[in-house]
């Protein structure tokens, strides 16, 4: 059994001949870190399933500011879905934040097993739920919470993650400014 199938089948509880068929319609792919899976104005065709290594959704505005949306961990999906679904241009970029392996799924030839498989139905499910709920949180703290808090729930949710990418970054991810994280650190205990 290929590592991939296994790990399918054990992180995933996918049903061995679910596990067959997502293989088969995707690809093991290898990326360098700070490389982009799918860039601005590009029309999603396919998504991806983070084995191991870190990506990220970016917005970059007309003047090269970056708003990192969401980080994405190992054995979750990632992808520009509206665009994909609709098939237009994405607003956004999902880069690598670490070299980084997925399975690269083929959408159209996903929608083919979801045809024939109401298994995929109850999957995307789980996914759009699990999906909605980190949104609606994240959109909650940034509306409702300020930078100092939703830093140490930054850290509490990503453990050791500080030390894995760089700090404007993250301060993208909260919202702030660098300057404004290097001072929050500074008055926290060491």
């Amino acid at each position: 059994m290929s590592p991939e199938k296994e790990r399918l089948i054990t992180r995933f509880g996918f049903p061995e001949k679910e596990a067959d068929d997502l293989l088969a319609v995707s690809r093991l792919k290898s990326i360098q870190a700070l490389e982009y899976f799918i860039s601005e104005g590009q029309v999603p065709r396919k998504f991806g399933l983070l084995l191991s290594g870190l990506f990220r959704y970016l917005y970059i505005d007309k003047d090269g500011n970056e708003y990192t949306k969401g980080i994405i961990l190992e054995d979750n999906i990632f992808s520009s879905y509206n665009a994909m679904l609709s098939g237009q241009p994405s607003f956004m970029y999902i880069q690598a934040l670490e070299d980084s392996t997925f399975l690269e799924i083929d959408y159209h030839l996903w929608l083919r097993l979801q045809e024939r498989n109401n298994f995929w139905d109850k999957f995307l499910i789980r996914l759009l739920q699990k999906g909605y709920a980190v949104k609606e949180k994240r959109e909650l703290e940034l509306l409702l919470l300020d930078a100092e808090t939703r830093y140490h729930i930054f850290l509490e949710e990503f453990p050791g993650m500080e030390n894995r990418i760089k700090q404007h970054i993250i301060a993208s991810y909260l919202g702030i400014k660098p300057e404004s994280l290097s001072r929050i650190r500074k008055k926290m205990p060491s």
